[in-house]
């Protein structure tokens, strides 16, 4: 089987756009591959953030991902940090890394802007941490989105350059785009993010849920009650496809487009359907919740096995650097 590596930030609780833009298919995809996926602690701390939060988001990711469908006995989520070979790995791949390649990525631009008072070395080198994550597990397959694609090419560069060094070791990872790249935030114009309020959370109520939806965006056609709208066009019928059956989903475009459905109604519809998929969510968390001793022996376990699986990669990697002489007398 190809080996698969994905992680993600413990940076708060989860909303929708986390499920269905990432964290689903995780779930589908993760008994196709050897799975390896995990909460990147050492990338969330190029920001400022308070350390008892940041144990307690960790923990609360984990238990998020498991109540998500992520297979606790066969699939190995992990927790970054525990894993030191991830920051071996880093540096040596520093040594590689041209600056101009760094200097390029999006991402550190967009980060920068956002912490301007807190601009570190950390944010800079970031994607070379990322490449390290993946590499070192010698991962083939990453499932990410659009906004991540830099990042797979960047990793693939240092692969290769590498390679070119010192010698076949790592593969060059391809992405695996998710079906859903991207999930509007219910103001309808920006990427869905706790930070900017406009997110849908994955353990909120229903009621609480249904409050944010009705102050969500629609058509902007659609002014009063009777006016014909564009499905296409509405953030709202963009959630119906991601928790709506094609019948329903008909049954609102046609609504729509002649009036004849109101835009409470088509949130209703909506409210309805997302629930059927949340609620079980809500209720495994809840349970897996209960037993938090249980998910931090797992994670202990993997990450046993995940170190052994690093340490092997950087003794190959030291061997064929020449950073091991003295193994040879």
């Amino acid at each position: 089987m190809k080996i698969l590596f994905s992680g993600i930030q413990p940076t708060g609780k989860l909303h929708i756009g986390n499920f269905f833009g990432a964290i689903k298919n995780w779930v589908n995809i993760q008994h196709d591959y050897k799975s390896y996926f995990s909460v990147v602690d050492y990338h969330s701390i190029t920001i400022k953030y308070d350390p008892e939060e940041m144990r307690e988001r960790v923990m609360d990711m984990a238990v998020n991902l498991y109540a998500c469908g992520i297979d606790m006995e066969k699939t190995n989520l992990f927790i970054q940090s525990e894993v030191p070979g991830h920051a071996d790995l880093t540096w040596i791949f520093n040594s590689v890394t041209p600056m101009g390649e760094l200097e390029r990525m999006t991402q550190y631009k967009d980060k920068a802007q956002q912490n301007a008072k807190n601009v570190n070395v950390g944010l800079f080198d970031y994607p070379v941490l990322q490449a390290a994550d993946i590499l070192i597990y010698k991962a083939e397959v990453v499932p990410v989105g659009e906004d991540q694609v830099q990042h797979i090419e960047f990793t693939r560069e240092i692969s290769r350059n590498f390679n070119s060094r010192f010698g076949q070791t790592f593969p060059e990872p391809k992405e695996l785009l998710t079906k859903t790249p991207r999930v509007l935030g219910i103001d309808g114009e920006k990427k869905m993010s706790k930070s900017l309020g406009n997110d849908i959370g994955l353990l909120e109520s229903g009621e609480e849920i249904m409050n944010k939806l009705r102050g969500a965006k629609t058509d902007p056609a659609r002014v009063t009650r009777n006016d014909p709208g564009n499905p296409d066009v509405c953030n709202i019928y963009s959630y119906h496809r991601l928790v709506s059956h094609e019948d329903e989903r008909s049954e609102v475009v046609d609504g729509c487009r002649s009036a004849g459905m109101g835009c409470v109604d088509c949130k209703k519809i909506l409210h309805k359907n997302l629930m059927k998929v949340l609620d079980p969510i809500r209720d495994r968390y809840e349970n897996i919740n209960k037993n938090k001793v249980s998910v931090r022996e797992i994670l202990t376990q993997n990450a046993e096995k995940c170190r052994r699986i690093a340490k092997q990669t950087i003794l190959e990697v030291k061997e064929k650097m020449g950073l091991n002489p003295l193994w040879k007398i």
